[in-house]
């Protein structure tokens, strides 16, 4: 039956209506209002329960308050160097070493380094940028408490090569220095020119050394320093089979009232191991102290600063 004009009329209404409800749910979500589809209000935080307090920043006036207190620990810390420097004599503050390497440099074959294949490496100068050096004494013989107690409070760092014939009359003295941070390592029983000896008498002198020190203070040296700086291929392997990982020379030697150096320019240069030993006034025009007072100036006035050995080789 033919459709009349009233009725497409009333269908033309009835689809308009529905294509705006569906215009409107579409742009409202489906079957819900306008106000339904606004989103909720932001909520507001829950106080804290009763008795504890509400969490507060740290307040930029405490912040403030903490720099200016480690400006000034810095600042004390930095006048005391200065007085001990004045105490002892010196000229200058000594300049602080840089923090040790993560890893010990690279030994190889090189001007300041001798290598054979299989035996510990002879080092007269640590390969190394930093404008560093390193204090050595050797022997044993004088046992001044003043330079104890300089090194101490300069916290220089030092590496002792002991001699039992020497230190055996008070191992207690260098026990006191290994605990205040000197490293103690290993310059024979006896300070024999090991060229002259048989392998039998080198072990004896090298390796007994290693016991001795390992009896008396406690820790088994890493490094040997042959007396006169004088050694052979044997030297080297006897030390490596007794846990010597390192033969340090030297490049300067200190005295109390003047240093030596090897080459020239009369200068240290990075890396520089500088000798000098346990004396006294009878021996020496000077004490440790002096002698310990000069070599600092010395390495100051140049821009350097006292290393670690061990931090190194």
């Amino acid at each position: 039956m033919p459709i009349g004009s009233s009725t497409r009329r009333s269908r033309a209404l009835t689809g308009a209506a529905c294509l705006s409800a569906v215009l409107t749910a579409a742009l409202t979500g489906c079957g819900t209002s306008a106000e339904q589809a606004a989103p909720p209000p932001a909520q507001v935080p829950a106080a804290p329960p009763a008795g504890r307090p509400a969490a507060q920043p740290e307040r930029a006036d405490r912040q403030e308050l903490n720099a200016q207190a480690s400006a000034a620990q810095r600042e004390a810390a930095a006048q005391r160097r200065v007085q001990t420097a004045r105490r002892w004599g010196l000229a200058a503050v000594p300049l602080r070493a840089p923090a040790a390497p993560s890893s010990r440099p690279e030994l190889a074959e090189g001007p300041g380094v001798k290598r054979t294949a299989g035996l510990p490496p002879v080092v007269y100068r640590v390969p190394t940028q930093d404008k560093v050096v390193f204090l050595t004494v050797d022997d044993g013989a004088e046992k001044d408490p003043e330079f104890s107690r300089m090194l101490a409070e300069l916290e220089v760092p030092v590496s002792a090569f002991l001699s039992d014939y020497l230190a055996r009359s008070d191992y207690e003295y260098f026990r006191r220095l290994e605990r205040q941070g000197v490293a103690i390592q290993n310059h024979t029983v006896n300070h024999p020119d090991l060229r002259r000896l048989d392998d039998t008498r080198q072990q004896q002198e090298i390796c007994g050394q290693q016991d001795r020190l390992e009896r008396e203070i406690g820790t088994r040296p890493r490094l040997f320093r042959p007396p006169y700086g004088e050694y052979t291929a044997t030297s080297l392997r006897i030390a490596a089979g007794c846990g010597i990982t390192a033969v340090p020379l030297w490049n300067e030697e200190a005295f109390a009232d003047h240093l030596e150096y090897r080459y020239a320019d009369q200068r240290l240069h990075p890396g520089d191991i500088v000798l000098t030993h346990f004396r006294g006034p009878d021996s020496w025009k000077g004490t440790m102290t002096d002698m310990l007072r000069r070599f600092l100036d010395a390495a100051t006035a140049q821009g350097f600063a006292v290393a670690r050995l061990e931090d190194y080789l």
